[in-house]
Formats: structure tokens, sequence, C-alpha cells
């Protein structure tokens, strides 16, 4: 019967690391191309209203945001029932939208101020005087092109 020898100095085979530096970057890859960067912090909760007939607008050089609902904290609660207005990262009442517009105008390239379009996103229980107001003030700034947000009434479902 033959005799079995132990190794004294037993190693552990190296691991070979040559793939993962294309690992790493396959997973960086796939998270840059499926997160979605948001332009502007909302600090108004609002719900959108339905609408029928939706397209959705694809350029986004010379937008201007414009969202009316009621004031949240930085936690997303909700602090007060008065409704406010946020225009992109600031809060702003209804007599400051024209001088506000104005300012985002002179910060764009002279392209973007030719297509600059105001996106309203307003709560769906915001009263209509608010709505009229504002784009009264939108008119005296000149920003005459105005993009209504709204949810659709029927959902695609997605498998």
């Amino acid at each position: 019967m033959g005799r079995f020898r132990t190794k004294l100095h037993r190693e552990v085979p190296g691991l070979n690391l040559a793939a993962l530096p294309d690992l790493i970057f396959t997973v960086l890859f796939f998270f840059m191309i499926v997160t979605h960067m948001r332009d502007v912090t909302p600090q108004v909760q609002y719900e959108l209203p339905q609408g029928t007939e939706i397209e959705k607008n694809a350029r986004k050089t010379g937008m201007v945001y414009l969202f009316i609902g009621r004031p949240m904290d930085p936690a997303g609660n909700v602090t007060s029932d008065e409704t406010r207005i946020q225009l992109n990262d600031r809060l702003i009442s209804v007599d400051q939208i024209a001088d506000a517009v104005n300012e985002e105008r002179q910060q764009m390239t002279e392209d973007a101020r030719r297509h600059m379009t105001v996106s309203i996103r307003a709560d769906r229980d915001t009263e209509m005087g608010i709505i009229n107001d504002v784009k009264q003030q939108l008119r005296k700034a000149g920003a005459l092109k105005i993009n209504y947000s709204a949810t659709s009434r029927n959902p695609q479902k997605h498998n």
C-alpha cells in the first residue's frame, strides 16, 4: 500500500483579477445609461392633472420650469396649505415671475432664448385664478411659449 504524502506548505491558488476592470466599467456604464438626472428639484408638492392629448417635449434647452403647489421641506413633508410658486430652483411670488423669467432668459444662449418654453407643472387642485395670474405675468415677460404638464389617463402597462 502506498504512502500518502502531505505537503507542509499548501498555498491557495491566486485569484485572477484580469476581468475585474471590465466588469466594473460595464456596471458603471449601465448605471450611467439608466439613471435619470433631474434638472430642478421641486420644493413644492404637486400632483399633475390627467390629460387626453399628451405629447412629450424632447427639447431640453431653453426650458424654464414653473412648479405650482404646496411648499415642502427637504424631507418631502408639506409645510402649509398655501399655494406657492417655484421657478427653477427658487420660490417666488406671482409679482416676481416676470422679473425672474427675464433673469433666466439673460442666462441662456441666443438659440435657447429663441426657443424658450415655460413648462408649468401645477397641482391638480390649484385654483384657476392663480394659473391666470401666472399667465399674465408670463405675457409681461414676453414668454409666450407655455407647456402644461399632465399625466396620461391611460398609462401604458409595461410587462
